[in-house]
């Protein structure tokens, strides 16, 4: 019996020590890289991730989408480029140098992606841009190279039809009475190409409607709420109720523009001027609801987010994209566009 305990202890003292000897290994391999992007590095694509700036309403969106369609299929490590393009170039050397299968890169400067193509094709590693859409040029540098977004100048189109239905069914819009549309004009960012074609294209669908239009005023609100307000406070003062519309790149611009709008009266009794976005964000959805936007264009982070994580899954296993293998249209073998809709409060379940 004493040789049947004693050899009992002694199994018991050595099955033990295995598993203290098994939990300090996996301690020690829990502090690598692979710590990073979650559980079981190597079981999944590692997938570095850059966006421009975090505080922005719709990216934030699409960050949130792009982690929902990653998951049990890829390890995304998600960093802040905080709009700088010299931060976003530090997380792309980092990317690289911890030898991720892919990057998807929402670039803080469109132009700079050649630097980025470059780098990312000296090691190899294939990157997928998002919502900002790099110049033809760049995209041309590689085969490995891929771009996720929308047509802006359809989602300004969408914007200026807002306008037009407003128009043709309120004829009291016109308040001067001398049948042009006078409106004012919050833009994004210099040089950004959805800037621009919102821009250019809101307008020429108006015009195409059969409606003149004056442009009061036009300035970038750089895509942000407060300085959407401040410069609609500042349109106001010099154009008050002359204004008859406000067209906005974006909901942020817009909902800013519409709390100047507020302090000034309007939205109050039958004191309404129609203001239009761009995104359908859940703030914007809001202010349909409330009565105080009178549509935008929803900018779909969701497939946006799904696209890009599909598409750098796939390249990280080395295939080639394709509709098979990653559920979406690519067209000219780079580009996967995912299509505007628009939004009014009567069919915003069509933006949740």
């Amino acid at each position: 019996m004493k040789k049947k305990w004693m050899l009992v202890l002694m199994t018991g003292i050595m099955l033990t020590a295995a598993a203290c000897g098994n939990n300090g290994g996996g301690n020690t391999n829990s502090g690598s890289g692979g710590n990073e992007n979650g559980s079981d590095a190597g079981s999944a694509s590692q997938v570095g991730v850059a966006i421009y700036k975090f505080d922005d309403t719709f990216m934030t969106g699409v960050r949130n989408a792009m982690s929902d369609a990653a998951e049990g299929k890829a390890k995304l490590d998600i960093v802040d480029s905080q709009n700088a393009q010299p931060t976003q170039n530090e997380k792309v050397d980092l990317f690289i140098s911890k030898k991720y299968d892919s990057m998807i890169i929402n670039p803080v400067d469109r132009t700079a992606a050649g630097v980025i193509i470059d780098k990312a094709k000296g090691a190899d590693t294939p990157v997928v841009f998002l919502n900002r859409e790099p110049i033809a040029e760049d995209m041309n540098k590689w085969d490995k190279v891929y771009y996720v977004g929308a047509k802006a100048e359809e989602s300004g189109t969408i914007s200026g039809q807002l306008i037009v239905d407003y128009w043709k069914a309120n004829p009291a819009a016109d308040k001067n009475g001398d049948g042009k549309l006078q409106y004012v004009m919050l833009t994004g960012e210099p040089g950004h190409q959805d800037a621009e074609l919102r821009t250019k294209f809101s307008v020429q669908a108006i015009q195409d409607a059969g409606i003149e239009v004056d442009a009061l005023a036009e300035d970038t609100a750089m895509w942000d709420r407060v300085k959407g307000q401040e410069k609609m406070q500042t349109f106001l003062a010099s154009h008050g109720d002359k204004i008859e519309a406000v067209l906005a790149n974006n909901d942020d611009m817009a909902l800013g523009a519409i709390e100047a709008l507020k302090a000034a009266g309007y939205f109050k009794g039958d004191k309404f001027i129609p203001v239009v976005g761009v995104d359908a964000t859940a703030p914007a959805i809001q202010a349909l609801q409330d009565g105080t936007m009178l549509g935008t264009v929803l900018n779909d982070a969701k497939n946006q987010g799904a696209a890009s994580v599909a598409i750098a899954t796939a390249l990280s296993k080395g295939e080639t994209p394709t509709k098979e293998n990653t559920g979406f249209d690519i067209t000219d073998g780079k580009y996967v566009w995912i299509a505007y809709k628009k939004i009014t409060k009567d069919n915003i379940a069509d933006a949740q």
